[in-house]
């Protein structure tokens, strides 16, 4: 027989499916416009809103586009159930490009004073363009890590030109009701609390045990990745971990939004939906975070 045989079918076969080809234009249609909220109180903390708008899936992201997808003049209001406040607009500068967030008003000694505390739900109510959307979240009472420590990778496992990576660990003892969710932020030097690659965990398999768990480098996502040295931490750094204690509907949130980003450009993977707790089909959180926080300084 032919050795070629095989190839040529498989060739004659690939020519026919090319011969048979229709070209299909899909014409998706401009996608209509939604409300986005990011929102959240903290423990000690006072509450903050930033409302912007969804781009079309072609739309061209620049900072003009960036810039005008903030919404103005809305009116928001927080309740604890006793107290209510309305938020008031602000803007601050972030390197040359003006950002707009709501919280509450500094004028008023009372709204000053109105920050999260454990234990209490606290209710958003965003009224914009003649829409009205609605949240709740409880900010649950936080459970903090047993210990946390650094070692050194496996020796074929350290990156080529970074001798001096090491891994984070952490110990913790989950309480023994079941329904504790947690979401985590590393801050390593002078960087800001940054969130890594998968930053929420339940204890739906874990409940009331002790674990040691691997703690990655959180990032900024407007970056691009350095897949040699993602979520590696270095000798010498002082590195604070922000351990936070939150809800079913903040957890649903996060987790399904970080499933999404590991699909993305993935054809094999199923379409993720990413689960919102804002009413009336806006897209996003309002998020209550419980905190405790560890420092470490990795020997040199």
């Amino acid at each position: 027989m032919n050795r070629n045989f095989p190839f040529l079918l498989m060739l004659a076969g690939a020519l026919f499916l090319f011969s048979c080809e229709k070209e299909v234009k899909f014409d998706l249609g401009p996608s209509a416009e939604k409300v986005v909220v990011e929102g959240a109180i903290e423990t000690d903390v006072p509450p903050y809103v930033i409302l912007t708008k969804s781009f079309g899936f072609f739309s061209r992201i620049d900072l003009k586009t960036l810039n005008n997808a903030f919404l103005h003049d809305a009116r928001i209001t927080i309740s604890d159930g006793s107290q209510s406040f309305l938020l008031r607009e602000y803007q601050v500068d972030n390197n040359g490009t003006p950002v707009y967030f709501y919280s509450v008003d500094s004028s008023d000694i009372n709204a000053l004073l109105f920050r999260g505390r454990a234990g209490r739900t606290y209710q958003l109510k965003i009224e914009y363009g003649g829409k009205t959307y609605e949240s709740a979240t409880t900010i649950p009472y936080a459970k903090a890590l047993d210990s946390i420590w650094a070692e050194t990778p496996k020796a074929e496992e350290i990156p080529k030109d970074y001798p001096n990576s090491m891994l984070l660990f952490a110990q913790y003892t989950d309480p023994d009701t079941l329904g504790n969710r947690v979401r985590y932020f590393t801050k390593t030097n002078q960087e800001p609390f940054l969130a890594p690659y998968y930053s929420v965990n339940d204890d739906a398999i874990i409940n009331g045990s002790k674990i040691t768990i691997q703690l990655s480098a959180g990032f900024d996502r407007m970056d691009t990745i350095d897949r040699e040295t993602f979520g590696y931490f270095y000798k010498g750094d002082t590195v604070v971990i922000k351990w936070s204690a939150i809800d079913k509907g903040v957890f649903d949130f996060w987790r399904t939004l970080e499933f999404s980003y590991a699909a993305n450009g993935n054809p094999f993977a199923s379409p993720v939906h990413v689960t919102s707790n804002i009413s009336n089909g806006a897209l996003g959180v309002w998020a209550g975070y419980s905190n405790t926080f560890d420092t470490l300084i990795i020997p040199k």
